[in-house]
């Protein structure tokens, strides 16, 4: 069974959107930067061998930039997961192609990779949720009920 105050922490509206967040602070991180430096993401794409450099450039920040957004704002969850999903799969056939690399770099890119694969099932995963209605029961004194469990003060 678990526990009334890690249920009531899980239930929370204020925790889904803080995980959502973190889900997606990887993307949202790297499209900011590539906006506030759009010549360094630039050269990024020109390391990969992504030309026109500048138009992939700005379709990273855009998917990036939009999928955690609509992610994050939990509307049209699907598309934004999506989005991320289809993008990160593509980072691992373009920039984690361990089968092509040897020795270590093999080994960092195919852990890299890995971590890819984690980040596609929770895209899905954040999708599927998205789908489930939230119980009426869970209202704004979800907060309420958390600050009352985290000091002790609820009784079984």
């Amino acid at each position: 069974m678990t526990p009334r105050w890690i249920d009531t922490l899980l239930s929370n509206r204020g925790t889904e959107i803080a995980a959502r967040v973190l889900l997606t602070f990887p993307f949202w991180a790297s499209g900011l930067i590539k906006l506030l430096d759009f010549p360094g993401g630039v050269a990024e794409m020109r390391q990969f061998g992504l030309e026109p450099a500048w138009l992939f450039n700005g379709l990273t920040i855009f998917v990036q930039l939009t999928g955690s957004a609509l992610i994050i704002a939990k509307r049209w969850t699907w598309l934004g997961a999506g989005a991320l999903g289809v993008f990160t799969f593509l980072t691992i056939l373009i920039v984690h192609a361990f089968w092509r690399l040897e020795g270590e770099r093999a080994v960092m890119a195919l852990h890299t990779a890995g971590e890819h694969v984690g980040m596609i099932g929770a895209l899905i995963l954040v999708s599927i949720l998205a789908l489930r209605p939230r119980p009426a029961s869970q209202t704004t004194a979800d907060a309420q009920r958390l600050i009352a469990a985290s000091a002790g003060m609820l009784h079984r």
